[in-house]
């Protein structure tokens, strides 16, 4: 996720949080503070309901995140590399850089989330019978807690894939078969059944009067996306299989020279070529990238003083790829750096760029051939 700030480290693994996790922060927060707590308890000093409410909000998120660390600890023990966790409007992710190998791994590291949210929740659920009689605003409070991760552990295991439950029975099916790519197709479908389900409810509910049902609505169109998102993922690394990226990347690319004006690179490049992003060479050494957001961060009237140099990504923030990564590196290396473009590169040199598009390309012919 692009628009995510780094928060911090836990046991080496690196916390972000994305800019849609303020939306349903506020939202806890101002729903506990404003609705739930005071009609579930009176206090003369309303803004203990809002520090409360506050306090509880960020223990939904650190529950969340915990979830999370369950998923990458398993991960960890079982040999993978986790990148980060980014906790969004929709809950959290741990991102692992590599597809798993072992229908078991995939197994065990489904199962590591729900359960540590069902151990949350016990835990909440005993702490609030021991603040009954010291605490009646504190018992509530993670009486509530208890209530969000039995339901965040119960709702994962759905069996719709790509979530926990989901990934559970993708494990099975793919035990069961041998066939990563038709286990996936039947939990992607599971998923989106359930995903069309949840929009079902949710229309209904709003229809009814019920704003929540938004929410409903919201969640369903994610999983949907996911579901398919996930099972393309799988067929992409299947068709990809016994390329390099020699084989994939286009060798006609486009570069510009670092010291172009960007009103040249402008009317002379993107206008002209249709195209958002180019190649900054000098002397077929690669120097970075210069795309249509780079110069949107400059006014007009600064164009024709810019050199393309002040502007691009320089290449040791650019993401690149050997000639002879095969097509699983290639994709995990568009997928787990989040970028559209990825230079291929021999002795510093650009002999080649590889893109999404380009992939997905490759995929739809051999889809229409029947292969």
């Amino acid at each position: 996720m692009k628009n995510a700030w780094k928060v911090g480290r836990i046991a080496g693994i690196e916390i972000k949080i994305d800019s849609s996790w303020i939306i349903i922060f506020l939202l806890f927060t101002f729903s506990l503070a404003a609705f739930y707590f005071p009609h579930t308890f009176l206090l003369v000093n309303h803004g203990y309901y809002w520090l409360l409410g506050l306090v509880t909000s960020l223990l939904v998120f650190a529950s969340v995140l915990f979830h999370e660390l369950a998923h990458s600890v398993v991960a960890r023990r079982q040999g993978e590399k986790v990148e980060d966790i980014t906790l969004f409007i929709l809950g959290g992710v741990a991102r692992i850089s590599e597809e798993l190998k072992e229908p078991k791994k995939e197994f065990y590291l489904a199962l590591a989330g729900p359960a540590s949210s069902f151990v949350l929740g016990g835990f909440f659920l005993l702490l609030s019978f021991g603040l009954k009689n010291i605490s009646h605003p504190l018992q509530i409070a993670s009486a509530y807690l208890a209530y969000v991760n039995l339901v965040l552990g119960g709702f994962n295991l759905l069996p719709g894939f790509p979530m926990d439950g989901g990934r559970v029975l993708r494990a099975v099916l793919w035990r069961a078969t041998g066939d990563l790519k038709k286990a996936t197709r039947i939990a992607s479908g599971v998923g989106q059944g359930i995903a069309f389900f949840l929009i079902f409810i949710g229309l209904v509910q709003f229809f009814r009067g019920n704003l929540g049902g938004l929410w409903m609505v919201l969640i369903g169109w994610f999983l949907h996306s996911a579901s398919v998102q996930g099972y393309s993922q799988v067929v992409l690394r299947s068709v990809l299989q016994g390329f390099r990226a020699a084989d994939l990347m286009e060798r006609n690319f486009i570069s510009v020279n670092p010291e172009l004006p960007v009103e040249t690179l402008v009317h002379d490049y993107i206008l002209k070529k249709h195209e958002r992003v180019f190649l900054v060479t000098d002397d077929d050494i690669f120097l970075g990238l210069v795309c249509l957001e780079d110069v949107k961060k400059f006014p007009r009237s600064r164009w024709p003083e810019l050199r393309v140099s002040q502007i691009m990504t320089p290449v040791e923030k650019i993401v690149s790829i050997r000639p002879e990564a095969n097509g699983d590196e290639v994709l995990n290396s568009l997928v787990n750096n989040e970028v559209n473009q990825l230079p291929v590169l021999e002795n510093g040199r650009v002999v080649g760029i590889i893109s999404r598009t380009d992939l997905l390309r490759i995929l739809q012919l051999r889809t229409d051939l029947g292969i």
